[in-house]
């Protein structure tokens, strides 16, 4: 059986966003978290299908739009990428609204704002357009905060570190220059890929944060290498991994917020400070921390990430059974 997915590709900030908006399987689930449950039990060949090789690669990420579960929402979205289906992605948020909003697929009740139910919560998100363009997306995020500090690891042939823990939406081991640790650019990408792999394998068996409101958000899945800025006007630059051998183009939606909570939490940033975040590659997103918050018992922040995407071309992409590689695979 050969199945068709009508796709809007693009990027946010350099880091590949594909809006699948034709061929979403019906999901069951009471909110987006239960959809994205059923998602992985019952369809996940479409995701490794559309984002592994033959069809897709490394970095390529994206997701669907669905008609939200909730009155008080204007849509759902359903993430998917090459680690899996995260909780919530910034860039791809920025990504698919873009798209969403340019081509007609997200009709907003109020111009200039969308209330949007992703399965980590909701998020509120402003824009602004000039003509029929978008030009900048606002997310006010899930909250944010730290789960774990001080946690030392011995990284085979690099030596020890010293990891905290901090949610954004996903759960980061973030990293910042010590000992054997000097800079990005002194380790450079494939440097950092190898070691993230490694790292990650090590914190996880160390620790498996679990979100205090929600315990079926757990787990380290992606691995923050924060490092001073390169450009004029930016406060800081990253490296961030995921998947197996990705480090996102973009600044990373999810861990800019998980980074805003974690130099809040030092005393580096309070409510109402902006910070303004640098990728491997130097594109740039706009971080504030918005305002504090409990999570559970921990206190935490509410952190807005504000970029912009650009579309790149319609992409019509067939998943046939016949393929032998249908499903998609991964060399590495």
């Amino acid at each position: 059986m050969r199945h068709t997915f009508f796709c809007i590709d693009g990027h946010t900030a350099g880091n590949p966003v594909r809006l699948v908006a034709g061929g979403a399987p019906l999901l069951r689930g009471g909110d987006m978290l239960a959809r994205r449950t059923d998602f992985l039990e019952r369809f996940d060949w479409i995701r490794t299908g559309l984002c592994f090789e033959p069809r897709g690669h490394d970095m390529m990420s994206g997701g669907f739009l669905y008609p939200p579960t909730r009155d008080d929402t204007d849509c759902g979205i359903l993430f998917i990428e090459t680690s899996g289906c995260l909780p919530m992605c910034g860039h791809g948020t920025i990504g698919m609204v873009t798209f969403g909003l340019e081509h007609g697929l997200i009709t907003p009740r109020t111009p200039g704002q969308l209330r949007i139910e992703v399965p980590a919560g909701v998020i509120d998100i402003a824009y602004g357009m000039e003509g029929d363009r978008v030009r900048w997306v606002r997310i006010r995020n899930v909250p944010a905060y730290v789960a774990a500090t001080g946690i030392q690891i011995e990284v085979p042939g690099f030596g020890p570190l010293t990891v905290d823990v901090s949610y954004g939406g996903n759960y980061y081991a973030i990293i910042e220059p010590q000992g054997p640790y000097t800079g990005l650019d002194d380790l450079g990408a494939s440097r950092i890929v190898e070691l993230s792999r490694t790292i990650r394998t090590l914190m996880r068996a160390a620790i498996e944060p679990v979100h205090p409101l929600d315990d079926r958000i757990r787990g380290v899945s992606h691995v923050l290498w924060a490092d001073k800025p390169k450009g004029e006007g930016a406060d800081g630059r990253n490296a961030v991994f995921y998947g197996e051998r990705a480090i996102d183009r973009s600044p990373c939606g999810t861990g800019t917020s998980a980074r805003l909570a974690h130099l809040a939490h030092q005393g580096r940033l309070k409510v109402g400070d902006r910070f303004v975040h640098e990728s491997y590659i130097g594109s740039r997103f706009i971080g504030r921390v918005e305002d504090s918050v409990m999570v559970g018992d921990r206190p935490g922040i509410i952190p807005s990430i504000e970029g912009s995407a650009i579309a790149t071309g319609f992409n019509t992409i067939w998943i046939d059974r016949e393929d032998p590689f249908w499903a998609g695979f991964s060399v590495v």
